[in-house]
């Protein structure tokens, strides 16, 4: 098949949603299908423009290229299921998520006025319409099916696929720090992690991987806990360092705010790594079992901290949760998700 994968690229940014549609393109090449990448710059921000954004990828008929038919078209994050296509899937990611479920918490830049209240509406009913002229409609978890089906009244099927490292990450020794890997933004929350060493006592170290607006500010919270000297900012590590960086730690800690799927879950098991994770922490929740293959803990710092704690003084109960944790992952494969989208 003639494939066209489309994405909304937030420029210097390299994130879940660009890995996501790098690994898919990698997939359907193995295939034996002709893919290309169709992408528009995106900007969340000012919130005016938001509209125009998706009125651009409107403009798009992607049916053909030069004379020849396109037979399939693999919409993803907002707004590129605006596109034109008679067959058109969408694979979401996630919708332009401060008009949805971080509209009213301090993720958001939306505000209650009159012009964001009659904007977020706006932007509820054209995802709606849009992703109405899908032939089908899947989402990257239960989480973000859950959320299309809340906001817009639209039924998705869940699609788990195993992060871009998968063939890669292995176990090794479990060694004396926890790992954090994200954005260092404020929905990731890099500071519970940060703020929780305070609770562990040493000497625990604490490896954050990952770069971002919050880059500062997490390193002051580390020195004003009194725990700088025993956390590392090891900036954007990835492939070879980041597979090592898995493999030697103790824990991982991923304790977003209400996630959409999150590599860094299937990652840490894949590295035999319990996952020490948050209560609103969203498509985490779909995989990390309480006790089981890692903890479950309230979104505060104190909780995580007595998590980690526990890990750091038991290395056979780290060993035994990562082992439940890749039995997990191992069950989540390209395979059925390549089959459902060209179904």
């Amino acid at each position: 098949m003639r494939i066209v994968v489309a994405e909304a690229q937030v420029p210097f940014v390299q994130g879940g949603a660009e890995l996501h549609v790098r690994s898919l393109i990698e997939q359907l090449r193995r295939r034996g299908h002709e893919v290309e990448k169709v992408a528009l710059p995106f900007r969340p921000q000012p919130t005016s423009e938001l509209l125009a954004q998706a009125a651009a990828w409107r403009l798009l008929d992607l049916s053909t290229s030069n004379g020849r038919p396109i037979d399939l078209l693999i919409a993803t994050r907002f707004p590129t299921y605006f596109a034109r296509h008679p067959r058109k899937v969408a694979w979401v990611i996630h919708q332009h998520r401060a008009a949805y479920e971080l509209c009213g918490t301090e993720y958001s830049d939306f505000e209650h006025t009159e012009a964001d209240v009659g904007l977020r509406q706006r932007l509820l009913e054209l995802d709606r319409r849009m992703l109405g002229e899908c032939r089908r409609v899947f989402a990257n978890a239960q989480n973000t099916a859950n959320r299309l089906m809340k906001y817009n009244g639209v039924a998705a099927t869940a699609l788990y696929h195993p992060p871009p490292l998968a063939d890669r990450l292995h176990p090794g020794d479990y060694g004396d720090y926890a790992l954090v890997v994200g954005r260092l933004e404020p929905v990731k929350r890099p500071d519970l992690a940060i703020r929780a060493m305070a609770h562990v006592p040493p000497p625990t170290r604490l490896v954050v991987v990952g770069e971002g607006s919050q880059r500062a500010a997490a390193e002051k919270i580390a020195a004003d806990c009194g725990v700088g000297d025993r956390v590392t900012f090891a900036g954007a590590a990835d492939g070879d360092a980041l597979v090592a960086l898995y493999a030697g730690a103790r824990a991982v800690v991923y304790a977003p705010f209400d996630e959409d799927y999150g590599y860094v879950t299937l990652e840490a098991f894949l590295s035999v790594k319990p996952v020490v994770t948050a209560a609103d922490s969203g498509g985490t929740l779909e995989f990390v079992r309480d006790g089981e293959n890692g903890f479950v803990c309230a979104p505060d710092s104190a909780a995580i901290g007595q998590a980690i704690a526990r890990l750091a003084a038991d290395r056979a109960l780290a060993a035994r949760l990562g082992q439940h944790g890749l039995a997990r992952a191992r069950r989540v494969t390209w395979e059925g998700v390549v089959e459902q989208l060209l179904g």
